[in-house]
């Protein structure tokens, strides 16, 4: 099922699946200013790596081709078996693919109110990329 909700100034708030609105809404040609991409954690245990990776490449990819000119995506993962490095370099895949240049505003993670805990690894595992079309 999906939600949408239209604001005052042109804000739309979308739920549902993203894999398959960000299929139908590529297919309609439909273009954005700003998408922000959080969905829940693809690989929650190890031996999903490799189907984490194939669906954060889909969606940034999808994503990326959906943005206008000078757009801003956000890009999350919230899969610790995710590395930072190895989100920062699907998302790179994925523009590569989209033949778009951009630019990282923000390289984020947790805020103060969810610490990393230096002896649980597991709890460094939020990741947030801002980016702009920079073409």
């Amino acid at each position: 099922m999906v939600d949408a909700v239209e604001g005052v100034i042109g804000i739309e708030w979308i739920e549902g699946n993203a894999f398959d609105l960000m299929k139908d809404y590529s297919s309609a040609g439909r273009q954005y200013d700003t998408i922000v991409l959080d969905p829940p954690a693809f690989a929650r245990a190890k031996k999903n790596l490799p189907t984490a990776m194939r669906g954060y490449k889909e969606m940034n990819l999808r994503a990326m081709k959906m943005l206008r000119p000078g757009g801003i995506l956000v890009s999350c993962s919230c899969s610790y078996h995710v590395s930072a490095s190895d989100f920062f370099e699907v998302v790179a895949d994925a523009a590569r693919d989209a033949h778009k240049s951009f630019r990282v505003i923000e390289n984020r993670g947790a805020a103060k109110d969810h610490p990393m805990l230096l002896n649980v690894p597991e709890t460094s595992y939020l990741k947030c990329l801002i980016l702009s079309v920079s073409n």
